[in-house]
């Protein structure tokens, strides 16, 4: 009797300590792990579900931040593109205005306006989306549209991109509600010819029109987990009708449409004044919405995508300023990666002048830079840290025998 007075047992399942893994002590008693475990899921499941009925989070007009203090913030990591700039404050701005609107009685109820940026690879529209999520107070996701395909087929689902934007706001539908999505590689859907299609063009405009309803604003039933791979999940309903949709591309080639547009090729007398107020070297900013329907996105997706907005091509003086003066450049990464190494690491301006002009050569944009960088410092990256060097400065001689000795025909465009 005396034995099974002293023996533990679990004050919640009543199991001695031969029978469980463990038992933990408190001051009246003891719970054993499975019970403890029991325990964390109730205990999670109930605080998930007041999160879900407290809703979405207030937000309060006079402590968001103005649309010219969003474009100081995004000055500070991305240079120049000012116009983008612009249309992005603005857009955030008034996405916040729009949730915050309350019903005054006289039927003007502010409708979303969706953006799309058109510029080519490496100016930075996807380091706006990046940066601009940093100072939100909503839910924000970037997502890919290369890899989305119709119902039914390989790839990922539509739904899928609301997935994303639940998962950022911990399954929270009323915040994911008033969030931000950037559908980062629109022109990848493009349709592939310019006659609608007759046969499935399942990743192309199959997956346009399955975004007609998306960006329009709609109650979508969205996978919790993602994909087709449960079938019995409990779908949870989006209403995607206060949700900011930004999307983002390249639209390569798309200059040859806008010259055709302008009809830059005149033959005649009136060439010449045609011609001559049109910076052929910079087409991207005559882009108008027709120019989008001959590169192969449907009516449709432009009228749900109202404002157009374009990024400059970089200049030499803008890739200047991309190596050496943004928070997060990159000759400050490297610093910053021999820093933790105890080297200092410095360099002759001469060299930034070379590592632009190979970047202007290549044409690459800013990715550019850091490969031509990540070229010329491989080596002193290999060796330095086995030496017992406190400082390294990076000469221009030593620059230009690095890149020669490379083989730098990869990093060429065709």
């Amino acid at each position: 009797m005396a034995d099974s007075k002293t023996k533990k047992k679990c004050s919640f399942c009543g199991r001695s300590e031969n029978e469980v893994g463990f038992l933990i002590t408190g001051m009246n008693g003891y719970i054993c792990d499975s019970c403890a475990t029991q325990a964390y899921e109730i205990t999670q499941e109930a605080l998930s579900e007041g999160r879900k009925r407290a809703g979405a989070t207030k937000l309060n007009l006079k402590e968001l931040p103005k649309p010219v203090e969003i474009k100081k913030f995004l000055d500070q990591y991305v240079i120049g593109q000012d116009d983008a700039k612009r249309f992005l404050s603005v857009s955030v701005y008034n996405h916040y205005k729009r949730l915050l609107q309350k019903d005054s009685g006289d039927d003007v109820e502010i409708e979303k306006s969706n953006i799309i940026m058109v510029g080519s690879t490496g100016t930075g529209k996807t380091l706006l989306a990046r940066t601009i999520a940093k100072l939100l107070h909503v839910p924000f996701t970037i997502v890919d549209a290369t890899v989305l395909t119709e119902a039914g087929y390989v790839g990922e689902d539509i739904e899928s991109i609301l997935t994303r934007l639940l998962q950022v706001a911990d399954y929270n539908v009323p915040e994911a509600e008033q969030g931000i999505v950037f559908i980062d590689e629109i022109d990848k859907i493009a349709r592939k010819g310019d006659n609608p299609s007759i046969t499935r063009d399942v990743s192309g405009e199959g997956v346009q029109q399955g975004l007609l309803k998306l960006l329009e604003g709609s109650v979508v039933n969205v996978p919790p987990q993602g994909g087709r791979k449960h079938p019995d999940q409990k779908m949870i309903p989006v209403n995607t009708k206060n949700i900011l949709f930004i999307c983002g591309g390249a639209f390569d080639g798309i200059e040859k449409k806008i010259a055709q547009r302008l009809n830059t090729h005149v033959v005649g007398y009136t060439a010449s004044q045609k011609t001559a107020v049109i910076d052929k070297n910079n087409m991207m900013q005559y882009i108008a919405p027709q120019d989008l329907k001959s590169f192969g996105l449907i009516p449709e997706i432009i009228g749900r995508l109202p404002v157009l907005t374009y990024l400059n091509p970089l200049d030499r003086s803008a890739l200047r300023a991309i190596l050496t003066e943004p928070k997060n450049s990159i000759i400050k990464q490297y610093i910053k990666l021999f820093e933790m190494d105890g080297i200092k690491l410095t360099f002759e301006d001469s060299v930034f002048e070379y590592i632009v002009d190979k970047a202007v050569e290549y044409k690459l944009g800013a990715r550019g830079l850091r490969s031509i960088v990540e070229t010329i410092m491989m080596d002193v990256m290999f060796e330095i840290p086995s030496e017992s060097k406190k400082e390294y400065k990076v000469t221009l001689d030593y620059a230009k025998q690095q890149l020669e000795k490379a083989n730098m025909a990869r990093l060429q465009t065709a």
